[in-house]
């Protein structure tokens, strides 16, 4: 089994997407980019807006702890990313969008319940980038990339998991619910995605018809 074949995503990503993505890899490269430091700013944010998240020094320590590891493992990820991008004459933009990430966030709740909010938000972030970087190895042609895409896809399962096992600890009651419902909204905004060399784009147009 592959490592995004249990991921619970509402959608399923083909393989035409991910040929068509690759076939401009500057570009793709430079997104993918972009989103490895958006990853790894938003555990840092979680951790300066929320420092001490659970009751117990133990559990608090563990919450420090774990936010710390998936914003090392993203820097790592975009230092591995910026490396194929300059090896192949690219170099990182300065102005970035996402409006995949940033349709997600306007679902986003404030106040006592925006902490469970933006861990299920990053986890189905973690979780799309999972199963994207499947199909990426599946369909890319270069081996370093290939390389690339599949041990990036291990570790966003497992920031996936994280995100949804510290946002069960948060709010066991309201977590199940909250997340089939954010399921459910992330197929919505995926579908409203246009196609173009990016992580969380659409379908290209050959395969919307």
């Amino acid at each position: 089994m592959g490592a995004a074949e249990d991921l619970p995503l509402r959608t399923r990503t083909p393989l035409t997407w991910a040929q068509s993505v690759l076939v401009e890899p500057l570009a793709f490269l430079n997104d993918h980019a972009h989103l490895e430091k958006k990853a790894a700013a938003n555990a840092l944010a979680m951790l300066s807006r929320h420092p001490r998240v659970f009751d117990g020094t133990d559990d608090a320590t563990a919450w420090a702890a774990a936010m710390a590891s998936i914003a090392r493992d993203e820097t790592e990820h975009l230092q591995r990313v910026l490396r194929h991008l300059t090896r192949r004459g690219g170099r990182l933009t300065a102005m970035h969008g996402n409006p995949y990430a940033a349709a997600l966030h306007t679902r986003l709740r404030r106040g006592a319940d925006e902490l469970l909010d933006r861990l299920l938000i990053s986890a189905l972030i973690e979780a799309r980038s999972c199963e994207r970087f499947e199909v990426l190895a599946a369909a890319a042609e270069d081996p370093e990339l290939r390389a690339l895409y599949r041990g990036l896809c291990t570790s966003e399962r497992g920031h996936y998991r994280a995100f949804t096992g510290l946002a069960e600890r948060v709010d066991p009651t309201a977590a199940p619910l909250r997340w089939a419902w954010f399921l459910d909204e992330e197929a919505r905004v995926l579908a409203e995605q246009s196609p173009g060399p990016r992580m969380h784009s659409g379908m290209p147009r050959a395969a919307r018809a």
